[in-house]
C-alpha cells in the first residue's frame, strides 16, 4: 500500500504541523451590548454567559478584549428610550456613541472599535429603519438617516462602521456621508449578505428588541444562494471595505461563495442562535462544549471567512494564547 493518509493524523505533533486551517485571536471580534442605564451586567437568559454591559463592565471588557489580542469588539447600544425614527442613533449622547467613545478612550488604537449601524435597537417598531405610512420600512428615508448615523458613530471615535439593514444602497450613502465629513480612514464593513433568519431569536432579547412582524422583505430569503454574490457585489462597487455573510454555519456555502468572488476581505457573524444551540447542547452533556466551539468557528475559516465575529471570541483567544 503506497498511500496511507493516516502517517499525517498519528499524533498530535504531526497533526499541528500539517494543520491546513487556524484560529488565532486577532481574527475574531467580540460582539457586545452596552445598556443605558445598568449600573451592573445584566445576563442575557437565552445566551448564557453573555450580558448587557453597564459602562463600566465594557470599559473593562474592551481592555481585556485588547489584552487577549482580539480583532475587534462590535458595539451594539440598549438605549432606555425608543422612538418611531430612531433618534437615539444619531445622538451623540445615546448609549451607542457613547459606548464608542469609552472604547476608544480605553484602548485607543490597540483594539479595532466596531460598531452596529442600524436602527432597529433604536426603533419602537423594531425594524432596521423607518417606516412609510403603510407601515412598511422606508428605503430611502432610512439611507438618510444612516447617513447621519455614520458620521456620528465615527466622530464618536469608530475604526469601523458596520451597516445591517439591507437596505438598497446602503454602503454607497454611507461612504460618501464619512468622506463628505472627512472620515476618510473609517472603515465600512458591510452585511453584504444577511439572511431572515430564525436564528437571530436570542440577539432579539439581547438587545430588549420591539419588533412588530418580521424583515423578510428587506433581509435575504434563506432560500437563495446566487442573491447572495449579487449583493455582495453591489456593496463591493460602492466602497465597502470587508463585505459580512450573517449568519454563519447555515451559509457555509454562499461563505465560499463569496471568498471565491471577492478580493476583499471577508467575515462572517456566528450568530446568537448558533452560540444558543451549542450551549444548551452543552449544557445537557449532550457534546463536549470546547471541541464544539472550536470545530464550529474552524468550519467557518475553512469555508472562507477571514474574520469571524462571535461571542466566544475572548473565552477561545485566552485558550488559544495557554
Amino acid at each position: 500500500m503506497i498511500e496511507r493518509p493516516r502517517r499525517l493524523r498519528s499524533s498530535a505533533a504531526v497533526r499541528r504541523l500539517v494543520r491546513e486551517t487556524h484560529l488565532v485571536p486577532s481574527q475574531l471580534v467580540l460582539p457586545m451590548f452596552v445598556a443605558e442605564g445598568a449600573s451592573e451586567p445584566r445576563p442575557i437568559a437565552s445566551m448564557p454567559g453573555v450580558v448587557q454591559h453597564s459602562r463600566d463592565t465594557a470599559r473593562r471588557a474592551y481592555s481585556e478584549a485588547a489584552a487577549l489580542g482580539l480583532g475587534g469588539v462590535m458595539l451594539f447600544g440598549v438605549p432606555e428610550r425608543k422612538d418611531a425614527v430612531g433618534s437615539g442613533a444619531c445622538d451623540p449622547d445615546g448609549i451607542l456613541n457613547v459606548a464608542i467613545a469609552d472604547a476608544r478612550a480605553e484602548v485607543g488604537d490597540g483594539l479595532l472599535v466596531m460598531s452596529d449601524l442600524c436602527l432597529d435597537e433604536f426603533t419602537d417598531h423594531g425594524h432596521c429603519g423607518v417606516l412609510d405610512a403603510e407601515g412598511q420600512v422606508d428605503n430611502d428615508a432610512t439611507l438618510e438617516v444612516y447617513a447621519q448615523m455614520a458620521v456620528a458613530q465615527a466622530a464618536a471615535g469608530a475604526h469601523v462602521v458596520a451597516p445591517s439593514g439591507m437596505m438598497d444602497g446602503q454602503v454607497g450613502v454611507i461612504r460618501d456621508a464619512l468622506d463628505e465629513a472627512r472620515h476618510l480612514d473609517t472603515i465600512v464593513l458591510a452585511y453584504a449578505a444577511k439572511y431572515a433568519s430564525a436564528f437571530y431569536g436570542p440577539f432579539r432579547e439581547a438587545v430588549d428588541s420591539s419588533l412588530q412582524g418580521d424583515r423578510r422583505t428587506y433581509q435575504q430569503d434563506p432560500a437563495n444562494r446566487r442573491e447572495a454574490l449579487r449583493e455582495t457585489l453591489l456593496d463591493v462597487e460602492q466602497g465597502a471595505d470587508i463585505v459580512m455573510v450573517k449568519p454563519a454555519m447555515s451559509y457555509l456555502d454562499v461563505l465560499a461563495d463569496v471568498r471565491l468572488a471577492v478580493d476583499l476581505p471577508v467575515a462572517a457573524y456566528q450568530v446568537s442562535g448558533e452560540y444558543a444551540m451549542i450551549e444548551a447542547a452543552a449544557a445537557n452533556g449532550w457534546i463536549d462544549r470546547d471541541r464544539a466551539i472550536d470545530e464550529s468557528l474552524l468550519s467557518i475559516r475553512r469555508a472562507g471567512a477571514d474574520i469571524v465575529l462571535t461571542y466566544w471570541a475572548a473565552e477561545v483567544a485566552a485558550r488559544l494564547k495557554r
